[in-house]
């Protein structure tokens, strides 16, 4: 029996996802379909493409060979897959990893700005307290604050961002040493998924009384008191918080979006990313300017 390639793009998805749930919902289809499409395509090949178990579904050296071919058959039809509509457009789905400061502060107005010019594009943004694993095509590319050093990946800063401390009280602070006594708010230490994300020696703080792995839920711990790092795009997002101590700590880290090497032969994604990358720089800028306006120290 001959191979479909319907059967395996549905393959590919549930190897991904590693479960028949988790591709349901990116496929669009039920989980008994896609049971039974991935049993038809294992007849074709003569062989067992996973191990099933409560855990999920793991690949098998059988499967794990025809993801190898056949994600190289993706990227190479991935242009006549994708073909922009009559106006010019980008049309399909294309998904974005990125760590959730950015996913929740930046990201929405882009892709919005993106997509109204692009009415039959699907953009998905996959927000994780952690980097997203491109190499199981979590994402189509991803946003990361430090440039991966392996793998077949290509690798495009996009710009830089600034952080400084923020708080809602009215505090004289003189130098860092004053925080020594207020409740600090940050991540979780064990949980720091980066090492540009471990802002804990910068403050001199040996300890977070209030902690969490996500950015947005920080910000809005300090909105209950408290002393912490805060992105400066973030801030407008904040009305009560204003920067203290901005002589005293001045924190630049930057933004990299990360792509599959094989996807620079894709007009698509290429196009995509060279927006992604104008909006982000933008969006930042703009972000930032209103932050020095409003979130001015008051110590």
């Amino acid at each position: 029996m001959a191979m479909n390639w319907d059967d395996v793009r549905i393959f590919l998805a549930v190897a991904r996802a590693e479960s028949l749930s988790g591709a349901a919902p990116v496929l669009r289809m039920d989980p008994a379909t896609l049971g039974r499409r991935i049993a038809r395509l294992e007849d074709a090949v003569g062989g067992a493409l996973f191990v099933k178990s409560p855990q999920g579904y793991a690949l098998t050296d059988l499967g794990t060979r025809l993801q190898s071919h056949a994600t190289r058959a993706e990227d190479a039809l991935s242009p006549a897959l994708h073909v922009p509509s009559g106006r010019g457009g980008l049309t399909g789905q294309i998904r974005i990893g990125a760590p959730d400061g950015c996913a929740n502060f930046l990201l929405p107005q882009v892709c919005a700005a993106i997509q109204s010019e692009n009415p039959a594009l699907e953009i998905q943004v996959l927000a994780l307290p952690r980097v997203v694993n491109l190499s199981k095509r979590e994402a189509d590319m991803a946003i990361t604050v430090s440039p991966p050093d392996a793998g077949r990946l290509s690798v495009q800063k996009i710009t830089d961002y600034h952080l400084h401390l923020a708080t809602t009280k009215n505090v004289q602070y003189q130098t860092l040493a004053d925080l020594r006594d207020e409740r600090i708010v940050g991540y979780i230490p064990d949980m720091i998924f980066d090492k540009e994300l471990d802002y804990l020696g910068d403050i001199g703080a040996t300890a977070v009384q209030l902690a969490s792995n996500s950015v947005s839920v920080q910000l809005q711990m300090l909105r209950q008191g408290g002393v912490g790092i805060v992105h400066d795009f973030a801030m407008p997002f904040a009305p009560e918080l204003h920067f203290v101590l901005q002589e005293a700590l001045a924190l630049t880290r930057a933004f990299y979006l990360v792509r599959h090497l094989s996807d620079r032969r894709s007009e698509r994604l290429s196009r995509f990313a060279a927006l992604l990358i104008e909006g982000l720089r933008r969006e930042v800028t703009q972000l930032e300017a209103q932050a020095r306006l409003t979130g001015g120290a008051k110590s």
